[in-house]
């Protein structure tokens, strides 16, 4: 991005954080992601466990299937994520739109349409619920000292135009309240969301992962076919 485009930015993100703030509110993006047990709403104070800066990614989540180069990312106007896995975790998940604008489905990630999309430079924002086959992993995770598990993990990204993004994970971010940060973003990066409590639940467990590379996927493998169902 230059620095013109940073300016630009700078100046117009409190308006925009303002803007997308009421939003987010309007579409409940702080109560998605319901998990299967009920409780009391949590009221701790947000966490942020880092990745160290030497860090490498974790050998024991390889890709499920390595891009063929790594060009710098590029952002066709068309382009949308498709399929999302932390194969650390077990996830695997189609990525759609959401079907419902007052409640998102069962068995599918979905992707924030105020947020960006892989290789557009800013934040894809991708989230589930905290369901067995959904975003639950990464619940259960982060309640073991503040997620430090997922800290190097590798995340797959996949997108509508058969390319695979390799991202790793540096933050888990538990009790989050708001998407400040990732609106702001100004690098390449995935975020992914799931709650911490029942429906209605406003805290939130995000993970963060920067951009490794990208390259060419198998079609087949970057559209998985999704099979959203209402959550019940």
């Amino acid at each position: 991005m230059d620095d013109f485009a940073l300016r630009l930015r700078a100046r117009l993100l409190p308006a925009i954080l303002t803007a997308l703030g009421v939003a987010f509110l309007a579409a409940g993006l702080l109560t998605y992601t319901t998990p299967v047990e009920a409780g009391p709403e949590p009221s701790e104070t947000p966490v942020i466990v880092t990745l160290p800066p030497t860090a490498t990614p974790s050998p024991t989540s390889p890709p499920t299937s390595g891009p063929t180069d790594t060009p710098a990312p590029t952002f066709p106007a068309d382009r949308l994520a498709t399929r999302v896995v932390v194969a650390a975790l077990g996830i695997d998940l189609p990525v759609i739109r959401q079907p419902d604008p007052e409640y998102p489905a069962c068995d599918v990630a979905m992707y924030h349409e105020a947020l960006g999309q892989p290789g557009q430079g800013i934040a894809t924002y991708l989230y589930a619920h905290a369901r067995t086959g959904m975003f639950l992993p990464i619940l259960e995770a982060s309640k073991i000292d503040n997620g430090a598990s997922m800290l190097g993990m590798i995340v797959e990204v996949y997108t509508s135009d058969d390319q695979l993004f390799l991202y790793e994970i540096t933050e888990v971010r538990r009790h989050q309240l708001d998407l400040d940060a990732a609106v702001a973003a100004t690098t390449e990066q995935v975020w992914l969301q799931t709650s911490e409590g029942p429906k209605g639940t406003k805290p939130k467990t995000q993970v963060v992962a920067r951009y490794l590379s990208t390259g060419a996927a198998d079609h087949a493998a970057a559209h998985p076919e999704p099979k959203p169902v209402a959550c019940g």
